[in-house]
């Protein structure tokens, strides 16, 4: 049941995608299919060839959250979580991937799909898109962490706040308005958005973005001091690398960069 709904395809200039392939039920994950994304998306953050990643969801939805039936197959006094708190992968695979992911959202993202969403670096969103953090709805808090550690973050605490209270639905509109949505386009147009950010990415060194992505999120976590000495460590291993000086001398020789993610 899993493979063929958990697709993965990656083009010749490095561009993956990743589709949640469910259309039948919104896209709605199964312990299975949650299984098969995670270990994916484990797999794509070591695969040299892919250099930006979309994730996105078939037939007009991004993903409906957690399958409510499948779920309820496993008592909640006997269910157990995803893994440890340590275990951050398996919590928060998109975030934790080392290359740049891209959120092509269409439709609905509830519950988990909306977690998913919150872990990308950036969302492009159809004019359909609607977001839910619906888990006070059922007895829960946002099941990934993403909803009270990400998301306050990227919208405000007041805001986030106000979603996860009342479970209402984000509207594209809004969500572009806020800053949630990096870019609002037609449904038609998404598929094409997403790949024009991709190849925006792809004239970046790999070694220079999985820096990046690792010092953004981390700062987050720490105070100056501790970011400081991060930042100054991998300012000092970027200027020994193959990808800075190729970054150099395609700049001085007028070309583009060939950039080899070291």
């Amino acid at each position: 049941m899993t493979a063929h709904h958990i697709k993965f395809e990656v083009d010749s200039d490095g561009v993956g995608t990743l589709t949640i392939d469910r259309a039948e039920k919104r896209n709605a994950m199964t312990y299975a299919m949650l299984r098969a994304f995670t270990e994916k998306v484990a797999e794509v953050s070591e695969d040299n060839r892919v250099r930006v990643l979309i994730v996105t969801g078939a037939g007009g939805t991004f993903c409906a959250g957690t399958d409510l039936a499948d779920l309820a197959t496993i008592p909640g006094e006997t269910r157990g979580v995803r893994g440890t708190a340590e275990e951050e992968g398996k919590w928060w695979p998109l975030l934790k991937c080392p290359k740049p992911v891209i959120g092509a959202i269409d439709g609905f993202a509830v519950g988990m799909g909306a977690e998913f969403t919150s872990q990308c670096d950036v969302r492009i969103v159809s004019n359909r898109a609607r977001f839910a953090w619906n888990f006070a709805h059922r007895g829960l808090v946002p099941d990934t962490g993403a909803g009270s550690w990400v998301l306050p973050r990227l919208i405000g605490p007041s805001r986030a706040l106000r979603l996860l209270y009342s479970g209402d639905f984000l509207e594209a509109a809004e969500a572009h308005a806020i800053g949630y949505a990096n870019a609002l386009v037609a449904p038609e147009d998404l598929q094409a958005a997403a790949r024009a950010e991709a190849e925006r990415y792809l004239k970046s060194s790999p070694m220079s973005l999985r820096h990046i992505k690792r010092l953004v999120w981390h700062g987050l976590e720490r105070d100056v001091g501790e970011h400081m000495e991060d930042h100054v460590a991998t300012m000092s291993s970027c200027f020994k690398s193959a990808d800075h000086k190729e970054g150099v001398a395609s700049f001085l020789e007028k070309r583009p960069a060939k950039f080899v993610g070291h």
